[in-house]
Parts: C-alpha cells; structure tokens; sequence
C-alpha cells in the first residue's frame, strides 16, 4: 500500500444516484477524471502530514466511467475530507515488506473524523431508497452499521467462508495465489431491494467484486459499492463490472 493519501470525495460511472446529467456536471466530461500524485511529507515519529493543493488531469484510460469529484477547485472542497485523510496513519512493510499499509484504526480513534467519514456516506445514501448495506469482511463491518441505521437500511454482513452460523450462499474469487470465497445467510435480503456495498478500502478489487456477484445472484440491485480508501494504481474499480464506486481518500500504490 501507499505512504500517501489523496484527499478527495469521488464516484464513478453513469449513476443511478443522480436526477440528471446536469446533477453530474453542465458539460462532457472525458471518460475519467483523477488526480496526480500529491506533494506529501510524513514527519518522523509523528502523525502531521502536510499537503499541497490538487489539480485534476484527464485520464487517457479507454473505460467508459468517470470520476466526479466534488469540486475541482482544492479551496471548495469539503474541509472534512483533508482531516479524514490526515487521520489514517501508514504503516511501512506491513504485513509484509514492501507493503504501506493503510491503518484505519487512527482514523477510528479521532472521533471527529470518524464521525465526519460517516456523516460523508450518509449525506450521499439516505435520500436513495436503499433498504441493505452489505459490510464486507471485516472492516466493512465497523463502517456499515452506523450507515445503516442512519439510512433507515438493514446492515448484512458478508463473511468469509465457516463463519456465519445458518444456510449461506456463496461466490468465489480469485487471490494472487488459490481462491476464496464470500458468503451471506439465506434469506438475509430479498430480490428486488436496493443495496449498497461498504468496505475500508479497495486495492484489486476482488471481494468487492464477489459481493456484488452474490447480491445479483438473489436479486438484489446493488446501487453503488464505498469505500474510504482506494488504491487506484491496483485497478480494483475496473473489476466491478461497470458499478459505481464512491470513495473519499485516494492513496498511491501498494
């Protein structure tokens, strides 16, 4: 994972979420939109990251989503975004070398940029008629619920394999090495209900990818997957199968 994190409030694809084009923006945009990398220090021994203000390019990638941010100016976006992104602590060579982990638990104990993350995700999600929030294992449990019963939305936990205790269905995906799989009890959602799909972070995209997969399968229409953090340079959105993906911090690398 990544040392630096990209502030920034996001979605991608055509969305069902917005009224009109106009909802989206008053002219074409180009197929994405995305930041470059951010002029970042970490100080050593401390939590202070310091940023420099962003700018958006157009992205020479061929898919047919786009990315709408907020706003494109750094001096209108939303204030809360900068302090949820400085709240998520990084983590060199863990769990192994080469990796910069993105530690949410700093993120959990700022009770104000906790706060403020879910505030983001329920301001989006409860005018949209959406009856489930699926948490993915395991994080996606710790965002879910509040935005959950803030929404008016049942929470289903998506669980990895032997862990929930009644019938479950279940889809496969594929690891860097093997496969897993996730799993959902029987019954928990019914066809025709309108889901969102929360997770921490996405980096390839795979277990996010097998949950819209399970809830398609029964017949759920899933609305839009979020996540807190992505790492866009894994291209784990391009697995979603053309679904939006909403997200608030964008991080570099792995």
């Amino acid at each position: 994972m990544q040392s630096s994190s990209k502030f920034l409030l996001c979605s991608s694809n055509s969305n069902p979420l917005f009224g009109s084009p106009s909802a989206v923006t008053a002219t074409l945009l180009p197929s994405c939109l995305r930041f470059p990398p951010l002029s970042l220090t970490i100080i050593a021994n401390s939590s202070s990251i310091r940023f420099k203000p962003l700018r958006s390019t157009a992205s020479s990638s061929d898919s047919p989503q786009f990315t709408e941010m907020a706003s494109k100016d750094s001096k209108d976006q939303d204030p809360r975004i900068a302090k949820i992104s400085s709240a998520i602590r990084i983590i060199p060579d863990f769990p192994k070398p080469g990796i910069m982990f993105q530690d949410i638990t700093t993120l959990l104990l700022d009770t104000k940029a906790f706060k403020d993350t879910i505030d983001l995700f329920v301001e989006r999600y409860r005018d949209q008629n959406i009856s489930v929030v699926a948490g993915v294992e395991a994080r996606g449990f710790i965002f879910g619920p509040p935005i959950a019963l803030a929404i008016g939305a049942k929470f289903v936990p998506m669980r990895k394999p032997k862990k929930l205790p009644g019938e479950v269905i279940s889809e496969e995906y594929s690891l860097e090495y093997g496969t897993d799989k996730i799993e959902m009890h029987v019954g928990a959602v019914q066809p025709g209900e309108r889901a969102l799909v929360i997770d921490d972070l996405i980096a390839t995209g795979g277990t996010l990818c097998a949950a819209i997969k399970l809830l398609e399968r029964v017949g759920v229409n899933v609305v839009e997957c979020a996540c807190v953090i992505e790492l866009p340079e894994l291209k784990g959105r391009e697995k979603l199968g053309g679904k939006s993906l909403f997200i608030l911090v964008e991080g570099e690398g792995a």
